[in-house]
């Protein structure tokens, strides 16, 4: 990843995995980023409330505020910066969270991830601004990091 493009932008991390937040703010922050972990989608919403961040990295699973929740009222509360989400999950096969995922057009990351693929995902997301969240030939849900699922 280029360091000059990513160099002091800002990354939420939203998680309540200890291990993975921690692993994610890692490999984040060595690639020039400055990360913030909220522990459930509560905390988060009242950061996204006072911060600005390039990018948010949800897990959709999360106690207290769940990641549908807390994108559905960031999207009330500030549409205009929705299109910053990046989620993750370790569920893809709910129906409830497919049809989210195919709803919202945002990424996903299936856990487990590698730093690899999270690095993609965010070059895609962020730097390069290129990523589709589904297939339009078939209008199938698209794993981000091309791993099926």
């Amino acid at each position: 990843m280029d360091k000059y493009s990513t160099h002091g932008k800002r990354v939420l991390v939203v998680e309540d995995e200890l291990g993975i937040a921690e692993v994610c703010a890692r490999v984040l922050s060595a690639e020039g980023f400055q990360v913030e972990v909220a522990v459930n989608g509560e905390a988060a919403l009242a950061v996204l409330r006072r911060n600005e961040y390039d990018l948010c990295l949800i897990d959709i699973r999360t106690p207290r505020m769940n990641g549908i929740e807390l994108y559905q009222r960031w999207e009330i509360e500030c549409p205009e910066t929705v299109n910053k989400a990046i989620f993750t999950t370790g569920d893809v096969l709910s129906s409830n969270i497919k049809e989210f995922l195919e709803k919202t057009n945002r990424p996903f990351l299936a856990k487990p991830f590698t730093p690899d693929e999270l690095r993609s995902i965010v070059r895609s997301v962020l730097v390069n601004n290129t990523f589709r969240a589904t297939d339009q030939s078939s209008g199938g849900l698209v794993n981000a990091s091309n791993r099926s699922s």
